[in-house]
């Protein structure tokens, strides 16, 4: 029985290999969310959509924007955390700002975000002496930090409403129940392992080591993932038609279910996955209004943000790229003009004390006679 195992594990990283099977897997679930799309969106009137929109109350825009915002203003300490945890103290928060939204938001659009996102950190990173093992690092603890929030948040939740995601994974409340249950007690065995010692703490090899953070600190590692859901969840609770009406706990969790099949789709910005699932999962809501929520969320969180990230990375590309390099080329230009300036002036003074000299001796001789 060992030897047949043994042998499937080798044939399948032979012939498969995790690599391939997540592609699959993404390929699979954008197939499967685009095909439920169509046949939800199959008689949609665009006139009810419009309506909707315009029904949307403007403090409710606002306040979600607002929510918008707390939520990116969080998700900046997911790499001030990363970089503290791996001891790089001398990169300001500034920078860890600067790269955590940039790298999230250009990243989850485009798509691919593991690498879309790394890319950007390595350079910006890199100008503050950042390796790319040292970018790797802090991209596995800011992916710690959303995968510790996500589960306490699913955990909580889907014990509190199991039936809320009966909706979207088609299971028996009681079993959701039971899933929330494996997931805050994957979170007190890991926090119990963090505990036992500092040794254990230190995960890689050969070069590649992490520490984690401890378990008091991991407390706070979580409550970051907590709090940026929760900003999250709140926005779009806030843009959620009035009828028939929905409580926070049971959209939080359809919210980050949504969530994670978008991220495991890797779709740009989770485009038709994210959408479908919260389609599917909101049943009782109609069509047309769900839509006109999803566009206006959509519109806040993926659209305005990436907007304003490729307008700050384009404007940081010209300033080291264009304006920095000309400013130093001037100023050697300038600092050569005056050095070559300096010896003609002093040979100046001497030339005028040679014409007034000459003309004595002949007023001398002319004295004599």
């Amino acid at each position: 029985m060992h030897g047949l195992l043994t042998a499937l594990v080798r044939g399948f990283n032979k012939w498969i290999g995790w690599k391939r099977l997540g592609v699959a897997a993404s390929f699979l679930i954008i197939a499967f969310a685009i095909t439920t799309l169509v046949r939800t969106l199959r008689g949609v009137d665009t006139s009810v959509i419009l309506t909707a929109l315009t029904e949307l109350p403007l403090y409710r825009i606002g306040l979600a924007a607002l929510c918008v915002v707390g939520a990116f203003c969080t998700l900046t300490f997911y790499d001030f955390f990363a970089l503290r945890t791996i001891g790089k103290k001398h990169v300001p928060y500034r920078i860890a700002s600067l790269s955590s939204f940039t790298s999230y938001t250009i990243g989850h659009n485009i798509g691919a975000t593991m690498f879309t996102g790394g890319a950007i950190r390595f350079r910006i990173y890199s100008d503050y002496g950042l390796s790319a093992i040292d970018v790797a690092k802090i991209c596995f603890l800011s992916g710690l930090t959303f995968w510790l929030g996500n589960l306490v948040v699913l955990g909580v939740g889907m014990f509190w409403h199991p039936w809320a995601a009966s909706a979207m994974d088609l299971l028996p409340p009681s079993v959701n129940r039971l899933i929330a249950l494996g997931c805050l007690a994957g979170i007190a065995a890991y926090f119990v392992w963090l505990v036992t010692g500092k040794n254990r703490r230190e995960l890689g090899q050969h070069g590649w080591k992490v520490v984690l953070p401890s378990a008091r600190l991991t407390l706070l590692q979580v409550l970051i993932g907590v709090v940026d859901l929760g900003f999250c969840s709140t926005a779009m609770y806030l843009l959620m038609p009035a009828h028939p009406g929905i409580d926070f706990i049971s959209l939080a969790v359809v919210f980050i279910l949504a969530t994670l099949l978008g991220f495991a789709s890797h779709a740009p910005g989770s485009l038709g996955v994210f959408d479908a699932a919260m389609l599917v999962a909101l049943p009782e809501f109609g069509r047309e209004e769900m839509l006109a929520t999803l566009l206006v969320f959509r519109i806040l969180y993926f659209v305005i943000p990436f907007g304003i990230s490729i307008s700050i990375m384009g404007t940081r590309e010209l300033w080291l790229n264009v304006v920095l390099p000309w400013q130093e080329r001037r100023r050697l230009n300038d600092a050569y003009s005056n050095s070559v300036a300096v010896p003609l002036q002093s040979r100046q003074p001497t030339h005028h004390v040679k014409r007034q000299q000459s003309p004595q001796p002949i007023k001398s001789r002319q004295s004599r006679r």
